[in-house]
């Protein structure tokens, strides 16, 4: 899982460009590795990151960071809600930001119903890509790209893994909604405005008015040079 998460990463930041790049927790996934931004920092509440915060409480200005990368950030965090609004705030307009998660319709999500007490990573939230897609819609996140992955059971042997190795294949085809990993991308659209103009500055000018007299009426003669209505 973690491999397939890597390529994730690695794939969908090469590309990204800007000055502030930000990675949430998770120091174990060096998600900004192949970034290319002059400034890439790793915050969380852990020891080893360069900035120490809380993901719900984030020291940075309003508008300020490129791309913002959550690796099960929202998993292991007893707000994930306030998590996401303070990366919207912290984003700049077009702005990016990665999630990957933990998907509860999974065989993994099968697995933590007996096992969430036995410690990492079943003690997360496994909280479903619809759900998470409904908190960025509110916030103007709007996805942009993402794929799903890691199909197979959650065994500990190498050996099981390769038996079922098939079920990475089968399962991208025949059940795309059912693995473990979820791996989202998300952009801060900021709607522009529209200055409206007053009606009469857009409104054209007249013509001059034509007055046409009533037939059994004389009508008006021309004017000679010195303005003048002439006799004839």
């Amino acid at each position: 899982m973690l491999e397939r998460e890597q390529r994730f990463f690695d794939r969908t930041v090469d590309d990204l460009f800007g000055y502030y790049a930000v990675q949430l927790g998770q120091p174990t996934i060096d998600s900004l590795r192949a970034n290319r931004m002059p400034t890439r920092v790793l915050a969380g509440p852990g020891p080893a990151s360069t900035v120490r915060c809380d993901p719900a409480q984030l020291p940075f200005p309003a508008a300020s960071v490129d791309l913002l990368t959550l690796p099960h950030t929202l998993d292991f965090h007893a707000d994930p809600r306030q998590v996401l609004r303070e990366a919207e705030r912290v984003l700049v307009p077009e702005g990016r930001i990665l999630i990957t998660g933990f998907n509860p319709w999974s065989l993994w999500g099968a697995t933590r119903l007996y096992r969430r007490r036995h410690g990492m990573p079943w003690q997360g939230h496994f909280l479903s890509l619809p759900r998470v897609k409904d908190w960025l819609a509110l916030l103007g996140l709007e996805p942009a790209g993402g794929r799903i992955a890691c199909y197979a059971p959650p065994f500990a042997s190498g050996a099981w893994l390769e038996r079922f190795d098939f079920m990475e294949f089968a399962g991208n085809r025949w059940w795309p909604v059912g693995g473990a990993l979820y791996c989202l991308e998300a952009v801060k659209r900021v709607r522009g405005m529209r200055l409206i103009s007053p009606a009469w500055r857009r409104a054209k000018r007249l013509g001059t008015a034509v007055a046409v007299g009533a037939p059994d009426r004389q009508q008006p003669q021309p004017c000679d040079s010195r303005g003048e209505i002439g006799r004839g």
